[in-house]
């Protein structure tokens, strides 16, 4: 007996190359709901510098798993895990087509290839032991207990780091993730584009936040009581902030030293989608190609 599964498109590929826009026109043409895939909009309060869509953009279109975790704690693959999981059930009983969009890998990974993580529970004594260390310090220590791991990581990133810690301190190593079969018939688009046209696209989104006041941002959370040190532990554009309003960096360091880490990381974004060969790849402006694409998709026979 044949089980079908339901269907689920999933719209990824590097920041700035527009995939909330073509999320959007893809729900309003396929009676679709979105479910994010970003690491940093999943907070509450992280606005601007996350580059979350606005409700204006939403253009009626519901999103799920934004402004769901309170950015004093971290969040971890496995909250998200259940939590999209959920929301993307709740979306096919409402009889409409789910849309997976973002450009967080480990994010979309463990939704469609249903990733079984280590079953490895924190450990209070050793997280308050590193959060001592610096991030530096942490690389070093995890690239002594499991270099394969230091060299897929984001250096710079202390919450992973210190969960990639934690679990190679147990079993000896960080394992790479195991599936399940896929819970869902997938199609996975990916929009990319030029180097120099992605790197121009960054350059105008990055200065068009700080004009609408990414500063400021950065001065509510910690008002609200978000700490120097858990604002750098959010990455990129809040580790920029917190170094700015402690007096580290200037106002003009901060775009300067943004644009550069922005595109550094869309090269690791790449690497991580490229080993994925199931991306059928766009550019932002073959909307046509796509729907097209979509359409057929959903008219094939669930498999």
């Amino acid at each position: 007996m044949t089980t079908h599964k339901p269907k689920l498109i999933v719209i990824l590929g590097p920041t700035a190359t527009g995939k909330s826009d073509l999320a959007v026109e893809i729900a309003r043409q396929f009676n679709g709901e979105v479910v994010s895939a970003d690491s940093r909009q999943v907070y509450r309060g992280l606005d601007i510098g996350s580059g979350k869509i606005t409700k204006r953009e939403m253009r009626g279109i519901p999103h799920h798993l934004l402004n769901v975790a309170n950015p004093k704690r971290p969040f971890s693959i496995a909250q998200y895990q259940r939590l999209a999981t959920r929301a993307i059930s709740g979306i096919i009983k409402r009889g409409k087509m789910p849309i997976v969009c973002g450009g967080t890998g480990f994010y979309i990974q463990s939704i469609i290839e249903n990733t079984v993580l280590p079953n490895v529970p924190p450990n209070p004594t050793l997280r308050k032991e590193l959060s001592q260390k610096s991030v530096q310090e942490l690389f070093t220590i995890l690239t002594m207990i499991d270099p394969e791991r230091a060299q897929n990581i984001d250096a710079q990133n202390p919450v992973r780091l210190v969960r990639a810690i934690e679990i190679a301190s147990l079993l000896g190593h960080v394992p790479k993730p195991s599936t399940k079969s896929s819970s869902y018939d997938v199609l996975q688009i990916g929009l990319t584009l030029p180097p120099d046209t992605l790197r121009k696209k960054i350059h105008l989104r990055l200065q068009k936040r700080l004009k609408q006041g990414m500063v400021a941002e950065g001065k509510r959370l910690h008002k609200d009581g978000l700490s120097w040190k858990r604002m750098r532990e959010l990455g990129l554009e809040y580790r920029a902030l917190a170094d700015h309003l402690t007096n580290t960096i200037t106002r003009e360091e901060i775009e300067k030293r943004l644009f550069t880490e922005i595109c550094q990381y869309t090269k690791r974004q790449m690497t991580w989608f490229k080993r994925n060969e199931s991306i059928e790849w766009f550019t932002p402006t073959q909307t046509t190609r796509i729907v097209a694409r979509v359409r057929k998709f959903l008219k094939a026979p669930q498999k």
